[in-house]
């Protein structure tokens, strides 16, 4: 009668609760490690996913920045430069980007 449940398979022709050397599960172990390898190097090679760069200059630019040139009232250079930010934080500019893009 042929073997159901855990154990079946197991033991090559052996009682079921046979233990199995460590020759044997090392070269069991080798057998499927070579099938994966075979099975692996058959498979094509996906390419990379697509690299998407934001143009964040652009992406500033669509907001038509106020260009700031002079003001005896603090309060402006402050608004204009809040602004700025905001627009510069919309882009998700960096700090570096920040000042290229905020001087023009």
């Amino acid at each position: 009668m042929e073997a159901r449940g855990r154990d079946r398979g197991r033991g090559r022709g052996r009682g079921a609760n046979a233990p199995i050397s460590v020759e044997e599960l090392m070269h069991t172990q080798n057998e499927m490690m070579h099938a994966f390898l075979q099975h692996h190097q058959h498979q094509p090679v996906a390419p990379p996913p697509p690299v998407y760069v934001m143009d964040k200059r652009g992406e500033f630019m669509k907001g038509r920045p106020l260009v700031f040139t002079h003001s005896a009232d603090p309060m402006e250079a402050d608004d204009w430069l809040r602004v700025v930010e905001r627009q510069l934080n919309i882009a998700q500019c960096n700090d570096l980007e920040k000042v290229l893009y905020a001087s023009g």
